[in-house]
């Protein structure tokens, strides 16, 4: 099944179950109010999102109504937690290379993540509003996952029966206010502002084949200001899993429902499949070239982000944001 949240209903936006081609849509009244209601009782709730799913698809659910994108919140709003991978591998051996750096031997044996901003997330059509251009304004194309309670402790075989919804996320990023964050040894903070998510989650079955091993075997397919930018396959090159980064992040404290667990920017070991961040193109060029030619984003910019199926059906439906500028508060 798919699920969504409309913007209505306060903060937490209204549960919606949503059909497969995204065409139609339909609250999920009297089962939870909110996703994170749902995902808090979701051994209850689940079954009865199902039903009410079945019942959308053959016409039959009271209340259905066409289903539109500008009307959608994230499907989680806000969450209690965001924890994000660099799980790809290939990009981060390029980026060390391009500044000299090699990479150390524990980045293939123990995952990257930081805690990130989970207290507001755009939704999919709203804008992304930054201050300055002269930040580096910078998408990053990822799949993310969603766990119900995920104990302390629990090994990736264990972890991997807590990943109940897949979307996708622009994790937006300020490269310019990175290098200094660093230096601080203390991690991001400012140059992580809110992320984006896709327009619904969907639960592992609805995603038949292209869910195996814990990871999404789909193309993410991202296009800037209607220009194809890149399509590496999710599935490819990954380092680790998403049950392990869920274990990773779970090794010390619990993971409370609705947690989001991302996979870090997609990129792959062929370049000529394109990239999901600025960032990885600009480096692809430093190698090539010896320094960037491409710049980063521009107010008004518009960044696409989606997954299609093989036969060509959007899967998440799609992010589409335009960049826009942050006026200063009064």
């Amino acid at each position: 099944m798919k699920l969504g949240s409309l913007k209505e209903g306060g903060r937490d936006g209204t549960l919606i179950v949503v059909s497969r081609d995204l065409s139609q849509a339909v609250r999920a009244t009297g089962i939870a109010a909110t996703l994170q209601q749902a995902l808090e009782d979701w051994e209850n709730a689940a079954p009865r999102l199902n039903a009410l799913s079945e019942a959308l698809h053959a016409g039959q659910a009271d209340g259905a109504f066409p289903l539109d994108m500008q009307a959608l919140a994230a499907p989680l709003p806000r969450a209690y937690e965001f924890v994000d991978g660099s799980a790809y591998l290939p990009h981060v051996e390029r980026v060390r290379r391009a500044r000299g750096a090699e990479v150390p031997e524990s980045f293939y044996v123990d995952p990257l993540m930081y805690q990130a901003t989970s207290a507001g997330f755009y939704g999919p059509r709203d804008p992304v509003k930054v201050t300055s251009e002269s930040y580096g304004i910078d998408l990053e194309a990822e799949v993310v996952v969603v766990t119900d309670d995920v104990p302390m402790a629990v090994t990736p075989e264990q972890a991997a029966r807590h990943i109940q919804l897949i979307g996708i996320v622009n994790d937006v990023s300020l490269r310019n206010l990175i290098p200094a964050e660093l230096a601080k040894g203390f991690g991001f903070l400012q140059s992580k502002p809110r992320s984006a998510l896709g327009p619904v989650f969907v639960t592992p079955d609805e995603l038949g084949e292209a869910w195996q091993g814990n990871k999404l075997h789909l193309p993410m397919l991202t296009h800037i200001n209607g220009k194809w930018f890149g399509a590496p396959e999710a599935g490819v090159d990954m380092q680790f899993d998403f049950a392990q980064l869920v274990a990773h992040a779970a090794k010390t404290r619990p993971l409370s429902a609705g947690t989001l667990v991302g996979s870090g920017t997609v990129a792959n070991q062929d370049t000529a499949l394109g990239a999901s961040c600025f960032a990885e193109l600009r480096t692809v060029e430093t190698l090539r070239d010896g320094k960037p030619s491409t710049p980063f984003m521009k107010f008004g910019d518009i960044v696409r982000i989606e997954v299609l199926d093989r036969a060509g059906n959007s899967v998440f439906g799609a992010i589409e944001q335009r960049i826009e500028q942050q006026p200063a508060p009064r």
